[in-house]
């Protein structure tokens, strides 16, 4: 964005010194003064004096229809250029340039001087891009600044024609839905339209593209910022061909944007017109706007001119097309404020000598409706005062209405010019408005992540105590490990996905990265402390780099079940597939299938293929995204991308193809001359795979296991069974848990190998099936476990601390409340689902009793105060 001009003179050439755009626009139009610091100066060589030197007459010229401001932009940047190269140009050519631009003369003329061949180089290179930077950074310093007035002027004009704005509810959640620069031009506009009672009525559709158009603008206006910035503070290099094929895809977007806003706002300067009440006004102003404000024919023009210089690729010729589009464009946002302002305040800011009404009576309709106030946003009522405070005023009308509107057009064009202070302090004073009311806007998530309220945290805490349960029902030891690990413990596990990994910054320190996963976090554990077995289980969140979706998040929980050590053949193996199905069916989700496969049978068909062994993660990972492509576009990953032969590709598609029941799939792969077999990976894979199957039959744990020889599991760290839980329901989740085998995990940390297995159940997942079960049952939550409320009639605090504590005492769950009126202390009990309600008021606290009140079925009782505490442990009792 501009900076806020405050020097007189800039220094350039001294050390540390960089340039910006508002630094050329001002030495542009005679705002700054040129000093090159001395230190420079007393670097370059002086004159040569030998006569033998040849030289060459040299004379600086642009582009004959650059304008006086685009001319000494361009020379101004020359002169950078020169400084920058850290070559030796004579002293006297450098303070010839800073005097012709000191000069303040509306033309550029540098006189010709006489220069060595050497120098004649170095001057010719930086001339060649002269004009190119210096333009491009007046275009910076002016679509940034017109980019905010136009913003805000369109909200203006929302108001003027009664607008719906509901498409300025976006907001960048993260999930991939909106653009972070349409999001923040639609809360810019609601930070101004807030409280506005002007809006809400037309759907129009120049109004509903606000977001679009003008997030675009943001986005072309950054990238043209960005490069304005690094060209101007380096060198110039040798070949400057790719300069101007960079700069010409970045201004003909630049055009496109620029051309979509003017026409925009084109549209609404029409209907701002339409909008004014008063006829005579309207058909003064329209008359106004036709004959001064740039027409649609004349936008579409000038954008065909910098088409074609581009076209052409003539750069010089393209920034100056684009820098007079930018003129036109900004000159039609200018009048649509113009249109705006007259139409939201109508006459008022005509000052008429009374009884010199044009148009006879129609005025006097006009000023009695003007008179009905108009609610404007708080952003925007500033905004038009701020205008108002600034236009002088007292435009007398003695024959009609368009010289007073032509005057106050001009005092408006004026004001707002880039020129002058005066648009600075207007520009500085909107950024106030705007950050002023940030305190309004809602705050946001981070992307990919959630809150849980209160019934999502009951529903979250039932679920963590089943499966808390179950783990210890098997015999787990919990363990917690830090949310960050180094990174070089994290790094070389993942395979493709380590690109997931969360680096924290690098603060001077350790290198350090938050956890992808509780399973590397574990095997360290166990290596570090030299453990040979370990039952464990962990419940905790872990953080993946990933592009947030529908049940997929960047930060989530993960439940896992880990045993390491060495047991029986398949025993570790077996128990952590059966707490799986454990899980899932405590958890009562519903529909679900465990696809099982083993990474050495897995190797072993891609042995079998013609795999090469160096490319079994590789297309391990390919393989993997089976479940969400189709078999021809992963064949064409494995093909195009990972250089596998159609051939081998194909073969390995007809054995991907095949799942089904656990022992009969089974079967099919062990008949008589399988090639299975006859590989010693995939044969040993198989008879661990019968063992395994045949336990789970016994443990009744098969039914909802499916053999399925497409499952991968992209993870480096797999060398035995695999397998992942999908839920079959109507909600789309994807993956709810997986896991598998990891023998030589652990002993990557530099101890002895302690094989390991495993399972992590996505529990954010599955939080979200068992929420849609809970709408579709239309169940409701009750998100406390309050047994007594107790109600406490005046205000007596003393009162309700001494019943309620006695009640915590005797290890009731209980609130208090102290109303006026009894009906409350029974209104929020059955609002909170609580069983039991006590009361107590000055006529029970006479006779020493309380009252007790059955919530569900209405029935009160009295008891005696001093039997309280019992009588509702009995009750309670009872009633569970």
């Amino acid at each position: 964005m501009a900076e806020k001009t405050q020097l007189a003179s800039i220094n350039v050439g001294g050390k540390g010194s960089s340039l910006s755009s508002t630094s050329i626009f001002s030495v542009a139009n005679n705002l700054f003064q040129v000093r090159i610091d001395s230190s420079i100066l007393d670097k370059l060589s002086a004159p040569s004096s030998s006569s033998s030197s040849s030289t060459i007459d040299y004379q600086i010229s642009f582009l004959e229809n650059l304008t006086s401001e685009e001319s000494r932009a361009s020379l101004t940047v020359f002169l950078i250029k020169l400084l920058n190269s850290c070559s030796s140009i004579k002293g006297e050519i450098l303070n010839l340039i800073t005097e012709t631009l000191n000069s303040c003369s509306s033309r550029v003329v540098v006189g010709s001087f006489d220069v060595t061949a050497e120098e004649k180089v170095i001057l010719d290179s930086c001339l060649s891009v002269a004009p190119l930077y210096g333009v491009c950074a007046l275009l910076d310093y002016g679509v940034s600044t017109m980019s905010q007035l136009a913003e805000v002027v369109a909200a203006l004009s929302c108001e003027a024609v009664n607008a719906k704005v509901s498409a300025f509810n976006l907001v960048d959640s993260g999930d991939g839905k909106c653009l972070k620069d349409d999001a923040g031009v639609a809360g810019d506009l609601k930070v101004l339209l807030n409280g506005s009672k002007l809006t809400g009525k037309a759907e129009i559709e120049a109004v509903s593209c606000i977001p679009e158009v003008y997030g675009n603008l943001r986005e072309v206006a950054r990238a043209v910022h960005l490069r304005v910035r690094v060209g101007l503070n380096s060198g110039v290099r040798s070949g400057t061909s790719g300069i101007g094929k960079a700069w010409g895809a970045v201004l003909s977007s630049l055009a496109g944007a620029l051309r979509n806003l003017g026409e925009v706002s084109l549209t609404r300067v029409r209907m701002n017109i339409d909008s004014i009440g008063s006829e005579g006004l309207r058909s003064s102003l329209k008359q106004l706007i036709d004959d001064k404000c740039p027409s649609l024919k004349c936008l579409t023009d000038a954008f065909k001119v910098t088409s074609d210089a581009a076209f052409e690729e003539e750069y010089d010729q393209l920034v100056h097309d684009v820098n007079t589009f930018f003129c036109l464009v900004k000159s039609v946002v200018l009048w649509e404020l113009v249109s705006a302002v007259v139409s939201l305040e109508g006459s008022d800011l005509l000052d008429r000598k009374k009884g010199s009404v044009p148009n006879g009576g129609d005025m006097k309709v006009d000023k009695k409706s003007e008179k009905r106030k108009k609610v404007l946003g708080k952003g925007t009522a500033v905004v038009l005062q701020l205008i108002k405070d600034r236009l002088p005023g007292g435009y007398v009308v003695h024959v009609d209405e368009s010289l007073a509107l032509q005057k106050l057009a001009e005092e408006i064009h004026s004001m707002l010019d880039l020129k002058v202070l005066a648009f600075n302090d207007f520009l500085e004073k909107i950024k106030e408005i705007v950050e002023s009311n940030e305190s309004r806007r809602l705050p946001k998530l981070a992307k990919g992540t959630r809150d849980f309220a209160k019934e999502q945290m009951t529903l979250r805490e039932r679920a963590f105590s089943i499966i808390t349960e179950i783990f210890k029902r098997h015999g787990a030891m919990a363990l917690d490990t830090p949310v960050f690990e180094l990174r070089e413990t994290l790094m070389g596990k993942y395979g493709e996905d380590s690109k997931l990994i969360y680096d924290l910054a690098d603060q001077g320190g350790e290198l350090c990265s938050l956890r992808y996963d509780l399973t590397v976090p574990f095997a360290r554990y166990v290596a570090m402390n030299s453990l040979t077995s370990f039952k464990r289980y962990q419940i905790a969140k872990v953080y993946r780099r990933d592009n947030p979706s529908k049940g997929r998040y960047r930060e989530f929980y993960q439940c896992d079940f880990d045993i390491a050590g060495q047991y029986e053949k398949m025993g570790p193996d077996f128990e952590v597939i059966k707490i799986l199905t454990e899980l899932l069916d405590e958890l009562n989700i519903g529909s679900y299938e465990v696809k099982l496969n083993h990474r050495k049978l897995l190797d072993g068909m891609l042995d079998i293929c013609g795999v090469p062994p160096e490319k079994f993660r590789t297309i391990c990972s390919s393989i993997d995204k089976l479940d969400k492509q189709s078999f021809d576009q992963v064949k064409k990953e494995m093909v195009e991308e990972k250089g596998l032969t159609v051939e081998i590709a194909d073969r390995i598609g007809s054995f991907v193809k095949d799942r089904g029941s656990p022992l009969q799939l089974l079967a099919k792969l062990k008949q008589e001359g399988s090639e299975f077999l006859k590989h010693e990976g995939s044969a040993l894979a198989l008879n661990e795979l019968e063992i395994l199957f045949k336990a789970l039959e016994k443990a009744k744990g098969i039914d909802n296991i499916v053999f399925d020889l497409s499952l991968a599991r992209g993870l480096d760290y797999y060398t035995g069974v695999i397998y992942e839980a999908v839920f079959k329901g109507t909600t789309q989740v994807g993956s709810i848990a997986a896991g598998g085998r990891y023998d030589n995990l652990i002993g990557m940390f530099g101890s002895k190998q302690v094989p390991a297995v495993g399972v992590s159940l996505g529990i954010e997942r599955v939080f979200a099936i068992m929420e849609q079960n809970q709408k579709d049952q239309n169940q409701v939550i009750r998100a406390n476990e309050t047994e007594v409320l107790v109600g406490v009639m005046g205000d007596d605090l003393t009162l309700a601390a001494e019943l309620v504590s006695e009640l915590w005492s005797a290890k009731i769950k209980a609130e208090y409340t102290i109303v006026k009126k009894v009906v409350k202390i029974f209104e929020r009990a059955e609002a909170s689902g609580i069983p039991f309600a006590v009361m107590v008021g000055d006529r029970e606290l006479n006779a020493g009793i309380v009252k007790v009140r059955d919530v569900k079925t209405k029935v009160e009782d009295s008891i005696p105060r001093d039997t309280m505490v019992q009588e509702l442990l009995n009750r309670l009792k009872n009633s569970s």
